[in-house]
């Protein structure tokens, strides 16, 4: 009998397993010193493994003070109208460019193309909001995230992948152009919404650039801004409690961070499915 062959110890497997681990040490450890100081009422400059004294006052200060509580629920409206007029946006133009048989659909979805090249700059889209007289307004920073043409391109190259069969079968059915919009696309594009939906979240939330060029009201920032003025200026609510001012930006910046630290892993299956669907076509 031949003797069977000896495996050997596979070097690329373990390496690349090390390389991951250690990089995910290196992100992992300042969110988890971020995340015991938000608990630690006298938290410090140094890493502790668990907080030495343990307070939950940096929280209550984040959703009982106004001056924090309001940037976060004006985040929290900006990214839900937000991220529901790009979706509408997204959707509805990438649907009107999938119609084979519109006069100029081509040159409409050139002229798209192009904006992702040239744009007219910072002054001249500042120019053009405050002539619109929207500056100072939340429509400033709604309006121009929610008009992404990357996102509309993604949503009609899954919607070109939807068996022209179905389309056929729902006009012979009497279905007018919005009805099969409404009872066949949409249903079958959850993959997409979700992932094209958690990117314009993402974008919205996280917004700072859009506030600090066209906001200058302070009852009108976000939650990004305010927490830049607690980090870079100091401007801390005033409290009686016996919590440390690095506890309070701890807390703050978890406050930031934990509401798609939760829906990503929801999310997940959906994302994986809305980014590669449509990338191959057969």
């Amino acid at each position: 009998m031949a003797k069977a062959k000896s495996k050997g110890i596979k070097v690329f497997p373990i390496v690349n397993a090390l390389i991951f681990i250690l990089i995910s040490l290196i992100i992992l450890v300042p969110i988890y010193k971020v995340i015991v100081d938000s608990f630690d009422g006298a938290s410090g400059y140094g890493l502790n493994l668990w907080p030495n004294q343990f307070t939950f006052g940096g929280y209550k200060l984040v959703f009982t003070r106004k001056s924090l509580i309001m940037p976060f629920l004006i985040s929290l409206l900006v990214t839900v109208c937000g991220s529901f007029l790009g979706l509408a946006l997204s959707t509805l133009g990438a649907y009107v460019l999938i119609q084979w048989e519109m006069p100029g659909r081509n040159f409409f979805g050139y002229m798209l193309l192009f904006t992702m090249i040239f744009q007219g700059g910072m002054i001249p889209t500042y120019l053009v909001i405050r002539r619109l007289g929207m500056l100072n307004t939340l429509w400033a920073v709604i309006l121009p995230l929610s008009i992404n043409v990357y996102n509309l391109v993604l949503m009609r190259n899954f919607f070109e992948g939807i068996p022209a069969s179905l389309f056929e079968a729902a006009e012979i059915d009497g279905c007018s152009p919005m009805g099969i919009f409404f009872k066949v696309v949409l249903p079958l594009s959850k993959a997409a919404l979700a992932s094209i939906g958690l990117m314009f979240a993402v974008a919205f939330w996280n917004d700072y650039t859009n506030f600090k060029i066209y906001v200058t009201k302070n009852s009108l920032f976000n939650f990004q801004m305010k927490l830049r003025t607690l980090i870079m200026d100091n401007d801390l609510p005033q409290t009686n409690d016996n919590i440390s001012d690095n506890t309070i930006k701890n807390a703050c910046i978890i406050v930031a961070i934990i509401p798609f630290m939760i829906l990503y892993p929801f999310c997940q299956d959906y994302f994986v499915q809305g980014v590669n669907v449509g990338a191959v076509k057969e």
